[in-house]
């Protein structure tokens, strides 16, 4: 595989890794959920869970301000963000899921860290509850597959390389 990688994802290990995942507390149990799975992902990629630190959050519109915090520190070679946004009698979970995406590119641009975007945006509480464990997976163990391979990749790659 060549430093960039290719089309197959390989299986990364995240031996040494320092990772922090910021966790949104609104729709808790769907993203209590999302961290368990996160955190069984990191298990499984070698990750020694004294590397890892957890930050809860109000919503996930204060993901973006707590991971660029942690992602500026130095203390960390990846973010895992994770929340849950589910349409309700307005479109107010639009406008929350939009900023909350664009809040998390900007850090990991901003900051060179990887940042992986873990936040379901679902129309129902029963087809977030699929995506955190349920039929569909666990989107917050692929945040966590996620941010292992890019640290991992960035890590190999020449400093100041820009895609």
């Amino acid at each position: 595989m060549g430093v960039t990688g290719d089309d197959a994802a390989p299986f990364v290990r995240g031996d040494g890794l320092r990772l922090a995942i910021v966790a949104s507390r609104f729709n808790h149990a769907i993203t209590e959920a999302l961290l368990e799975g996160a955190l069984a992902e990191l298990d499984r990629r070698g990750v020694e869970r004294s590397t890892v630190r957890v930050a809860w959050v109000p919503g996930a519109l204060e993901l973006p301000l707590v991971a660029q915090r942690l992602a500026t520190s130095g203390d960390y070679d990846a973010v895992i963000c994770l929340g849950a946004v589910v349409r309700g009698e307005t479109d107010h979970h639009v406008h929350v899921g939009t900023q909350a995406a664009a809040g998390v590119m900007r850090v990991q641009l901003d900051s060179g860290v990887p940042v992986s975007f873990g936040v379901l945006t679902t129309d129902t509480e029963a087809a977030a509850a699929a995506r955190a464990g349920g039929e569909r997976g666990n989107r917050g163990a692929d945040a966590a597959a996620a941010a292992v391979e890019t640290a991992d990749l960035l890590g190999r790659l020449p400093k100041g390389f820009v895609g």
